[in-house]
This record gives structure tokens, sequence and C-alpha cells, in this order.
């Protein structure tokens, strides 16, 4: 993995010393869309970066939001974050990491925009599909190999966006007002691990205020805490048009601007600041700092002639490595973490998996059936070489001998907002989402009634609806957790005639389920990358045992989110966090707060058995053994999940937090034994309130299960 080392440092600091005024200017700010400026004199090329996590985004025309080629600039469509997150798995974060790494470095980028971590603190925020976890310990084992992944292909991840992105209606402007114990338990935790432990060697400042300061201002998150306290030693890059004072944004540990305009030579730190310079109001040394971190950087990528000078004695070949993008291997890597994120929700009777040769007519019902996601939601947006829909997963594994009769069911508008112009319309304002459709107009109800009539009829039937880009989407919050274009009413109706109709969803974020139930499956997918339709199809036929688990609460409605019921979300200005540390399922177990699925839900279509818990410690650890045995008839995935509750600390606390987590494959009848090991001092830590720091609860309780209500096993640590 790359890191920046001693002689990188060496390298840059006699660079340095060799670059003029108007050069190290240049090397701050953007000089195209996704890129800085190099000197050419001196061989430094510039920085090339791209979007996102997902996959490398298109190449744009340096100077406006405009595609330049056809399709040679076609990229592997990956799982969003969301779904990553689900598989619970890290060693496919590590891969995901890989084949981005490797993408980007095909495609001659420098740095990758992601990962995306910001916790998800209520369902109805636009970009929640790309972020990970409501939990920042799931958050931070899945981004940690993710990062690795990225880096072992002489390119930098950039992590983002610190601190608290929570929200997309008036991201530019709003002032979040976070606790000191909430930033240091849950928005901070992905970031240090990331710096300390992942070696990350960028990090992307977020638009937003946190208590009063602009993140790409903030003296207290970049110097006082990234800087100083982390110690973090690479690149800090604000978000595209994150930058509106130029004296507050040079003056902090922000190295390099980058906006969405081509007036590049008015960016802040560009006339702006070399003028500030000049007139003696920002010292030199500021614009020196922030080229030696970019210069330490491109050395540990191998981009400096220090480094390309080196060759290698056998074949002459450059120091860095080489990449390759749009290949079988990484489809099959989209493949493999597409078949882990699915998550089994419901299954009553068994009613799953399907079983095709009792199948003579297969009646899909859905938009989201025969729909693709690549080109949506904002940055995170992939012009994928293709994408299998659940349609076309569905009938190619059928294989002709099932009968396969689709119908949309209901009415959708032109997806996904195709143009670019959303890119500078968005910083303007972040709104709520609009409703584009509502199921009421004639056509639609033509489309339902066309759907009931044909259930009613038919012996299996499959809808498969959710979410698009149209709500999932950057720049906007959804307005409710309803499902959009009627479907709740549809899926109502078609229950009422078909009780055995078999519900499962696309989507990036969780909605309300107010049918639940009387519904007896229910399958949830994520947008799942190039192969989503595929993995999908699997698992309705059997051929995948699901394994995914919800990485965040389904709550019943918006309103139990504490975000909603206790704090504010969405509002404009100002938003406070006044849940404090009670995010998510913290929130709805320590107020037995019902929820529609809990966090780290998922079934199976086998069964696990969980015994003799054994838990000893001494000073320093807590080890825990038992057992695990697929008492069912099928092989498939165990996710043994180890939660704590933190006692005799004299403070409020959760009632469970997830501190540790395995998964297993096991065959039909196979008992594993499991041993994990708990840090004292990672998993007893907490920020307290009366003594301002971090401290060690002297005991706690343990419990083990399937999710965090589903536990198996439990035991004191003291």
């Amino acid at each position: 993995m790359t890191v920046i080392t001693d002689k990188n440092r060496q390298t840059a600091a006699k660079l340095l010393t060799q670059l003029t005024l108007d050069e190290k200017i240049d090397m701050i700010h953007g000089n195209g869309l996704f890129q800085t400026k190099g000197v050419l004199r001196m061989g430094i090329p510039p920085l090339k970066m791209s979007d996102g996590p997902m996959g490398v985004r298109q190449e744009f025309s340096q100077e406006a939001w405009e595609g330049i080629y056809r399709d040679r600039d076609c990229a592997t469509y990956l799982p969003c974050g969301s779904a990553l997150a689900s598989t619970w798995n890290p060693n496919l974060a590590f891969k995901q990491g890989q084949v981005l790494g490797q993408e980007a470095r095909g495609r001659g980028k420098d740095i990758i925009l992601g990962p995306s971590v910001n916790i998800k603190r209520c369902p109805l925020s636009g970009r929640n599909f790309e972020y990970l976890s409501e939990d920042p310990y799931l958050t931070e084992q899945m981004s940690l190999p993710y990062i690795k992944g990225v880096q072992e292909s002489d390119v930098a991840a950039c992590i983002k966006h610190f601190a608290a992105n929570s929200q997309e209606t008036d991201r530019l402007m709003v002032d979040e007002s976070i606790s000191e114990r909430a930033l240091r338990e849950i928005y901070l935790p992905v970031f240090k691990t990331a710096v300390r432990d992942g070696g990350v060697l960028s990090l992307m400042g977020a638009y937003n205020l946190v208590n009063g300061e602009r993140c790409c201002e903030s003296v207290t998150l970049l110097d006082n805490i990234l800087r100083e306290e982390w110690g973090f030693n690479g690149v800090v890059i604000s978000d595209w048009g994150g930058v509106f004072r130029t004296k507050e944004s040079a003056e902090v540990s922000l190295d390099i601007e980058m906006s969405v305009s081509s007036n590049f030579d008015d960016y802040k730190f560009a006339r702006p600041l070399k003028k500030a310079i000049e007139t003696g109001k920002i010292p030199r040394e500021t614009v020196d700092k922030k080229v030696f971190h970019i210069l330490c950087l491109m050395d540990a990528l191998h981009m400096l002639p220090s480094a390309n000078s080196d060759r290698r004695t056998d074949m002459c070949e450059p120091v860095r490595k080489v990449g390759s993008y749009s290949t079988p291997e990484h489809r099959m890597a989209a493949l493999d973490i597409a078949r882990e994120s699915i998550i089994l929700l419901k299954n009553n009777n068994s009613l799953l998996p399907l079983k095709p040769n009792q199948i003579d007519r297969l009646l899909v019902i859905g938009a989201n059936a025969d729909r693709t996601h690549s080109q949506g939601g904002g940055s995170a947006e992939i012009k994928s070489l293709y994408e299998v829909s659940p349609l076309l997963g569905l009938c190619g594994l059928l294989g002709g001998q099932t009968e396969v009769t689709y119908l949309p069911g209901y009415e959708v508008g032109e997806s996904h907002r195709q143009d670019q112009s959303w890119q500078a319309e968005s910083l303007n304002d972040g709104t709520a989402g609009q409703d584009l459709a509502t199921g009421s107009s004639l056509a639609s109800r033509q489309l339902a009634d066309e759907a009931v009539a044909q259930a009613a009829k038919c012996s299996h039937v499959l809808f498969i609806g959710g979410l698009d880009h149209d709500y999932d989407c950057e720049g906007v919050d959804r307005k409710s957790m309803n499902l959009p274009y009627g479907q709740d009413a549809l899926i109502e109706r078609l229950l009422e005639v078909n009780s055995r109709t078999i519900l499962a969803f696309v989507g990036g974020s969780p909605v309300a389920m107010p049918w639940e139930d009387k519904a007896h499956a229910i399958v949830w997918s994520w947008y799942g990358g190039c192969e989503a339709g595929t993995a999908l199809a699997e698992v309705l036929l059997g051929r995948i045992n699901p394994s995914g688990h919800l990485p965040e609460t389904f709550p019943l409605e918006t309103q139990d989110c504490p975000a909603v019921s206790i704090g504010t979300f969405g509002e404009k200005r100002q938003v406070a966090y006044s849940e404090d540390i009670y995010v998510g399922y913290r929130y709805y177990e320590s107020n037995h707060v019902p929820v529609r699925f809990c966090f780290g839900h998922g079934l199976t279509y086998t069964h696990f058995e969980y015994s003799d818990l054994d838990v000893s410690t001494d000073s320093r650890a807590a080890d825990l053994t038992f057992s695990v045995t697929n008492t069912g008839e099928m092989a498939g995935f165990a996710l043994p999940q180890v939660y704590l509750s933190l006692r005799a600390t004299g403070e409020d606390r959760p009632e469970k937090e997830l501190k540790k987590f395995t998964k297993i494959y096991l065959r039909p009848g196979q008992r594993q034994d499991i041993h994990l090991v708990l840090s004292k001092n990672q998993a007893l830590r907490y920020w307290s309130l009366k003594s301002g720091r971090y401290e060690i609860a002297p005991e706690a309780s343990v419990f083990v299960g399937e999710s965090v209500q589903d536990i198996r096993l439990s035991a004191e640590i003291k």
C-alpha cells in the first residue's frame, strides 16, 4: 500500500525550493474541472482526480461538464456504499477498493474521490445510497480495507466528506450544532481510523458548517483534530465549490481548492490568494505548506521526475503501477459484491426461493424490474459498459422454460437528469425532493388495474419496485419514506388479490412499508452495480443463499427517526443534532421504539444455532468464544454480531453498540468455533461528559446475535 515516507518528504522539500510563487499557486487550485496545473519545466504533472465511490466517472472536458468520449471511458459500475456495507464482508470492501484503484490508474487518474463515509443520520438524506452505515464501527471496518485496496495501485483514496455531511438541503450553508461527544463517538471515528490505521492519502472537506465553522475553514476540524491530534500528512481537498473566503480557507490545513466552474484564475486560491500574499495579508509559508503536502503525495504515487527516472533493470518500466479498466475480472468482482449485498427481510412459509421447475409462468410487475441506475444520483453516476436489469437477470437464468410476463404496474418519468447541468445548479441551493409522480394519473391507474387483474390469475407473482435516482440523488433530500409513483397503493392491491406475491426492491435508502404485515416475502437490494440484476435473480431462484444484513435501521415512519423526533433534519441554515450519540439503532434500542426491520437484520435460506459463549478477560482484552452451527439444509453465511452495553459509567449510554462481527460460511450440519478478541481500550472506550475526554468503562454486558434484536447469547465483562 502506498504511504508517504521520509524519502517522499525529502524530495518534496527539495522541489519546493525551486518553484516560483506563480507555479505554487497553480498547484493548489483547479486548472480543470478535475485537475490542478502541473509545472512543465520541472516535470511536475497535473494532479488528476475522478469521482467516485461506485466507479471511475466518465471523462469531461476540462472547462465544461460535457463528455468527450463515446465509449472508451466506460468503467465498471460497482455496487453503491449501502450495498457494500450490507455484505458485512471487509474482504469484499478490499476487493472493491482494488477494482477502483486499478481502474483509476487505467484511466490515468491520481486520486479517486471515495470512499463516502458520512454517517446515515436520517433515512431521507439524498446521498445515503453512497454512504455505508448508521453505525461508526461498521463504517470503519468497511472503509478501511476499501482505502487499502485503492492505494495498492499508486492511486490515492480521498475519504469524504469531512465532516458530518448528513443532509443535502441547504448543503452549502447549513450549520450543524453537534456535541463533542457525538462528534467523537459517531461522526469522526471513521476519519480517524482512515488516517491512523488506513494511511489514507487525501481527504475532502465538506460543504456544511459544524458548530459555526465552515468545514473548509475549520481550525477545529482541519488543524486541531486532523493535522495535530491525528497526525494526518496527506492532502486536503475542498468539495467542489466548498471554498467561500480566501483568507479563512488559506490559513487552515486545506491544500487544494476545486470547484464546478471554468473561471479557474478567479478561484479563491488563485489570483485572490496571490494578491493577499503580495500585499502581506497572508505569509508565503502558507502556500509552501500546501504545495509541500501535494508534492509529498505526488512522490508517494511515483508521479515526480525523481521517481520516474528510477527504472527497473529487467523491463525498464516506470516504477508507477499500470492499471486496467472495464475488464471481465472487475465485472466478476462487482457480481461477487452484489451477491452478498442482497437482504432477505422476510420469508414466511419459505415462499422463497422460487423453484423454476415448478413455475410455468412468472408475472413480473414493477418499473424497477426493467430499469437501470448507473447514470444517475449525481457525482456517483457511472458510464457503465452495461448493466443487467432484474428482468434481464431473471429471463437469462430461467432459460426459456418459464414464460415471463412483464407489466410496469405504474408510470415513472424520464430518469435521472441525463444532462450535466445539475453540477453547477446543485451549488445554488439544495432542497427537499419533489414527488415526480404520485400514481394518480389516468395512465398509472390503467397500468395498475392491468397488473392487479393479471396478478389475480397468476400463481407466481413477483413485484420489483423501490426507488431510483430521482429520489436517491445528490443535491436533494427525500420528502418522505413513502414509495413514489403510487407503489404503496399498488402493493396493497396486489397482496389483496394474491397474498403470495413476492416483493423485491431496488433502492438506496429505507422506505416505510405500511403493508409489511400482509406480505410473506420481502427482498431488499440496493444499486448493485453492473451485475445487480444477475445477483438478484440468483437469490430469488435459490442459486445463491442470501447473506446481506441491514447496515441501517428501517424505521416504521420518518417521525420515529431521532434526527426528526429529537433533533432537526432538512432545515435551512441551522440543524440541531439534539439526539447526540443516539443515532439509528442506538436510539431505537435504548428507547424501545419499534422499527420495521432492525439494524443487522438479514435472513437466509438456512438456519444457524449459537451456543457455548465463554468470556475471559485480562487487563487489556476480553476473549469471546462461542460456536455456530448450520442446522438447515443449505450452505450459507452466518453473521455473528457482538454488541456491548457499557455499564457503571455514571453517564447515560446506549443500550447496545456494535463492537465486533465476523462472517463465516458453513455447510449443512457444520459447526464452527468462533474466537473474537475485544480490546478494552477500544471496545469499552467512550467520550465522557464529565471529564471531557475518553474514558474506559469498568464493565459491560455482551450480546451475541444475528442482529441487534436477534440476540442468541449474552455474558458480562468485569
